[in-house]
């Protein structure tokens, strides 16, 4: 099929109530991944369901063919004319379907779905799905968030963050569990550490390579191997090179299958410098892997891990407490075994079906 810059699939269906998620794309992500997983939910429940993407197409996730994707615009690299096309397009597209939800699961997604959606019938509703504190848009946000009827924080610390006249109409929502993800690995782990995510600033995957260039040499027999795609690649590989572990690391790029490829890993690593909560560590915890997180301020990883439980929580940046982390899971199985064991019970606290219908309920969405 040709795509422009204003089309859609889906099938054409009229339904009491229609949502609209916002996004800039579904490029490989945790947010993407989480909304795919609410779209396919509702499709499969005969919902209206629709995704506005306003920076590209692309679309890494598998979308349920009941679903509308909607692409309003490219990327506009700063282009004042791309965004007042884009402007003009979502305009059009909620006057077409005046009184739909709009999900917004960005800052700019927010911004232009409140300017577009302007004087229709198109209750907001915003999710943060990061540390506010890091987005460095605050005045921006706090204007936009005016328009929403609810906000959907992610950790307790998110809430307490934000303006006290928004704390009224904000709710906390843990991210879904994919059940179709793998189920826990029995057997003997393969010597791997893994990352799973993009290779961006705010992730910091060169902290990993440094704690791994410590850990590597008490555990040689250990490969880190990271599983996504980034601006920082380059950097990394060089940085690999000149720690002379150019052997011992592998680039898997983005994988669909990412998750088959990890299940039996022996340490699953998030490094971020700041998190809401990382769709990836969840399911490396509900896979049962034994995980190692920074503890971020916003307390995203400590909503999930109880340190020393189901997985170890290390401070921000630190290099050698990571290192550290990681010796005493290779180094003890027992506490690889409990963690793993522990981490997997995250499975059945959190379906795609429960957390899908919270999110409607504070919608105001009836079921």
């Amino acid at each position: 099929m040709k795509k422009s810059w204003r089309y859609w699939h889906g099938w054409n269906r009229r339904s009491e109530v229609k949502i609209v998620f916002v996004i800039p794309n579904m490029t490989g992500g945790g947010t993407e991944r989480v909304i795919s997983l609410f779209v396919n939910e509702y499709a499969r429940r005969g919902m209206d369901v629709a995704i506005m993407m306003f920076a590209g197409d692309e679309c890494a996730y598998t979308v349920d063919e009941r679903v509308e994707l909607v692409c309003v615009s490219p990327q506009s690299h700063g282009n004042a004319w791309v965004r007042l096309e884009r402007l003009k397009n979502m305009r059009a597209y909620f006057k077409k379907n005046d009184g739909c939800h709009i999900f917004s699961f960005c800052t700019m997604g927010t911004v232009f779905g409140a300017l577009a959606a302007a004087g229709l019938h198109c209750p907001m509703l915003v999710a943060e799905r990061t540390d506010p504190r890091s987005s460095g848009h605050d005045f921006i946000r706090n204007l936009a968030y005016r328009r929403a009827r609810q906000l959907v924080v992610q950790t307790e610390e998110s809430l307490n963050y934000l303006p006290s006249s928004f704390r009224k109409k904000a709710y906390r929502l843990p991210n879904p569990v994919d059940e179709t993800i793998p189920r826990p690995f029995e057997g003997e782990r393969t010597k791997r550490v893994v990352y799973l995510g993009r290779l961006e600033p705010e992730k910091n995957p060169m902290l990993l390579l440094e704690a791994f260039a410590l850990f590597e040499k008490i555990f040689p027999e250990y490969r880190l191997e990271y599983y996504g795609a980034g601006s920082l690649e380059p950097e990394l590989r060089r940085r690999a090179e000149e720690l002379h572990l150019t052997s011992r690391v592998a680039w898997h790029g983005f994988c669909r299958d990412a998750k088959q490829q990890i299940v039996d890993a022996g340490i699953f690593v998030l490094p971020s410098n700041y998190e809401g909560i990382s769709n990836a560590m969840v399911e490396a915890l509900a896979m049962g892997l034994p995980v190692i997180a920074t503890d971020c301020p916003i307390g995203g990883a400590a909503s999930y891990i109880r340190d020393g439980e189901n997985g170890l929580l290390v401070p921000v940046k630190d290099a050698e407490k990571m290192a550290e982390a990681m010796k005493r899971i290779a180094g003890d199985p027992k506490l690889a075994a409990r963690l793993s064991h522990n981490a997997a019970k995250l499975r059945e606290e959190c379906p795609v079906d429960k957390v899908a219908d919270r999110l409607l309920e504070i919608a105001g969405i009836r079921k």
